[in-house]
């Protein structure tokens, strides 16, 4: 019997569950001959097909969206990049980003074998900063911020490249992030990368009605939030 995952939020259509960080969604390219995934296990946890509506890095925890019918997963779908289907993260980045709230708009490609850019907006708020004792460049200590990053489109590793476009890499992420950052906080018991799918708003197929679905962190991102002296905020501010 495989892990189960741990249920947000769920009925005879559809399901939210917290998703770990580290776990595969789906099969595919970059899974190099691995055979525990998600979607696999969620079949065998509800006993039933499951369709995916939306998709997480292997390192990105938190909420994860699926389908029990064609015609949920196809509604869904299609309210997925809508304004009323929302999806929140929490990311840890390197530096303080200014302003306080702002809009990334630089286009990305579409991943390893898809070199066609295409439009793509991500938001974010700052809700936290920190300062810690590890020394960078000609500084003894190293500023940190929490952001909500809110992608406004769907493109790969958004978010990631995103921070990394605008020189405020996320950290933990071993593509796109920064190696000396990364090697200070797994020095710290910090090993997985700080990107949480924290919350989603969508509006449920049969009747248009929103839902909210928040996702705590696991306990190595409390870990982390502890090491920055932030809790993890239980709803948007």
């Amino acid at each position: 019997m495989t892990l189960a995952l741990d249920i947000l939020f769920a009925d005879q259509r559809l399901a939210v569950v917290n998703k770990p960080a580290g776990l595969m969604v789906h099969d595919s390219a970059l899974a190099r001959g691995e055979t525990d995934f998600a979607a696999d296990r969620l079949r065998e946890q509800f006993g039933k097909p499951v369709f995916l509506v939306h998709r997480l890095d292997r390192a990105t925890s938190g909420c994860l969206l699926l389908a029990f019918d064609r015609d949920a997963a196809s509604a869904l779908g299609k309210s997925l990049m809508s304004q009323a289907f929302r999806k929140d993260y929490l990311a840890v980045c390197r530096g303080w980003p200014e302003p306080e709230e702002g809009v990334i708009d630089h286009p990305l490609d579409g991943g390893p074998g898809k070199p066609l850019k295409k439009p793509a907006v991500t938001t974010y708020r700052r809700l936290a900063t920190a300062e810690l004792d590890i020394p960078s460049a000609q500084h003894p200590t190293s500023r940190y911020a929490l952001l909500c990053c809110s992608p406004q489109t769907g493109r790969f590793r958004q978010i990631r490249r995103h921070l990394k476009h605008v020189h405020h890499h996320m950290v933990g992420d071993s593509s796109h992030g920064d190696g000396r950052h990364n090697q200070a906080f797994r020095m710290r018991g910090v090993h997985r990368m700080l990107l949480h799918a924290w919350q989603l708003t969508f509006p449920h197929p049969d009747d248009g009605r929103l839902l909210t679905v928040t996702a705590p962190g696991d306990r190595e991102w409390e870990s982390a939030m502890a090491l920055l002296g932030w809790t993890t905020p239980l709803a948007p501010p």
